[in-house]
């Protein structure tokens, strides 16, 4: 509950400040403004559970690489580590390209459905075959001889199912939010990943540290089926079907009440369209890096604190609640900016950010073996997740449109994941894996910081062309659709 304090504070003093800047008159009555929050929260913290059995695989990690094979080398290190997710993200990745459009064709609340509950499975198999050699059960040398081949297929089925999540949050609420007040959801959806975060990292290590490593997977598969149930009866996928009048939200799609277009047609239309594409190009660079600093931090700084000391750092102590502040101020930050200084415009904000991305990541080449790693990479954080909260969010609404808006979205964190796929597989090449003695501990390599120094140096050409890439879209507004018969 201490630890959940500060986090409360921040989003309280958030809604403060929301509060009492000048509305924008879009004509929305009071009922309604509580009826789109109470659609998009439970809707919103389902997006957050399924981040929880997400990167609960990393969270596992500090387990399973003390546990040994027959050989005697961990089940799974950094290169295992790699392996895995590396496989989970590409399969993720490509699902767009089948899950994007039939979530615009079966809408959003289906979408999530789906996956909510394909993931809830996915992570209850998980919990299970970890089950097996926590419990010592007659399994375990299977489980324990095909590893990775067993993670691979369990998590690359999660994230699977995983993808539809993205896509049915930003479905659900594109009819929901007008243009104008789009950078409003570009902060709530920066928050939801931001708790997830949370919920994955520091939630997910006291689960372990007061557990068995089987219910870091068990819990969110618990808490997903929950929020089934929630979403089942509580979600609408339009103002109409809530009571209220359906209005023209002025994006993409403003102006075309002709029938949905095919897939193929519409995945033409997003592929070719320069500015989804741009963006497309900025959010896999946010993917690299992203992932770059959450998925790898609390690993250097574990192998390396011999020399270091980072592990009794309030940096690595805290390492959730600091993503999930950090995130909830970039996202709110970019969300509120984009909307009040720059008239809705996306393209400044992901500029700005990235040029202090590419500032950090030139220092942090310089300071990865210094006390200032920590701070410095969760300001990073910070900057990377208003970027995906803003593109992925609300770029993907405003130049996708309300009707196309799950292709869009589809590129979009297709490649934001594309991106970490590229991320995982090049760092499981390049950095140290770990070694284990007698006694079980890390020893070897990846103990010297030396070893680690391509760890901040690759993240250093990913910023500058993040960079490029979002001065590029810098004016880009939505223009309203031609009638899709015209």
């Amino acid at each position: 509950m201490s630890k959940l304090l500060p986090i409360a504070i921040l989003l309280a003093v958030i809604a403060l400040v929301i509060y009492r800047l000048p509305k924008i008159d879009l004509g929305h009555s009071d009922a309604f403004r509580r009826r789109r929050v109470f659609n998009w929260l439970p809707l919103g913290l389902t997006y957050a559970f399924l981040y929880m059995g997400r990167y609960n695989v990393k969270v596992s990690q500090h387990v399973f690489e003390e546990m040994p094979d027959a050989a005697g080398d961990s089940i799974m290190g950094s290169a295992g580590f790699a392996t895995i997710f590396g496989i989970g993200t590409a399969v993720y990745g490509f699902s767009f390209l089948i899950n994007g459009p039939l979530t615009d064709r079966y809408g959003g609340k289906k979408a999530m459905l789906v996956g909510a509950g394909g993931a809830a499975l996915a992570n209850l198999l998980m919990g299970l075959a970890t089950w097996t050699l926590t419990s010592g059960h007659e399994l375990a040398p299977f489980v324990t001889q095909h590893f990775l081949v067993i993670f691979s297929v369990l998590y690359g089925t999660n994230m699977y199912f995983q993808s539809f999540g993205a896509v049915a949050i930003v479905k659900v609420n594109a009819p929901w939010f007008h243009v104008r007040e789009r950078g409003v959801f570009g902060a709530i959806f920066g928050i939801l990943i931001s708790l997830g975060i949370y919920f994955a990292f520091d939630i997910g290590y006291l689960i372990i540290g007061h557990y068995q490593v089987e219910w870091v997977f068990l819990v969110p598969a618990i808490l997903l089926a929950i929020f089934w149930i929630i979403d089942l009866f509580i979600v609408k996928i339009s103002p109409s079907l809530a009571g209220f009048d359906d209005f023209d939200t002025a994006d993409a799609s403003s102006g075309d009440d002709g029938p949905q277009l095919g897939a193929v047609e519409v995945f033409k239309r997003m592929l070719t369209n320069p500015v989804i594409m741009t963006i497309a190009g900025v959010e896999f660079c946010s993917g690299f890096l992203r992932q770059a600093i959450m998925q790898w931090y609390r690993t250097f700084a574990k192998h390396t604190d011999g020399l270091l000391g980072l592990k009794d750092s309030f940096v690595f102590e805290n390492w959730g609640l600091l993503l999930c502040c950090a995130g909830i101020l970039g996202g709110t930050l970019a969300g509120v900016i984009s909307d009040r200084v720059f008239q809705s415009r996306r393209g400044p904000v992901a500029g700005i950010l990235y040029g202090a991305m590419l500032v950090s990541a030139v220092v942090l080449v310089f300071t990865y073996g210094t006390p200032v790693v920590g701070w410095l990479v969760i300001f990073m954080s910070m900057a990377v997740i208003g970027v995906h909260g803003m593109l992925s969010g609300t770029a993907s609404m405003d130049f996708g449109g309300r009707k196309n808006v799950g292709v869009a979205v589809g590129i979009i964190d297709g490649f934001v994941y594309m991106g970490t796929a590229v991320m995982a597989l090049t760092y499981g090449i390049i950095l140290p894996d770990e070694e284990l003695n007698a006694a079980g501990e890390i020893v070897g390599a990846s103990t010297d910081p030396a070893n680690w120094l391509l760890w901040p140096v690759a993240m250093v050409p990913f910023a500058l062309v993040g960079l490029i890439l979002a001065l590029r879209v810098w004016n880009a507004k939505p223009k309203a659709a031609k009638p899709a018969g015209g």
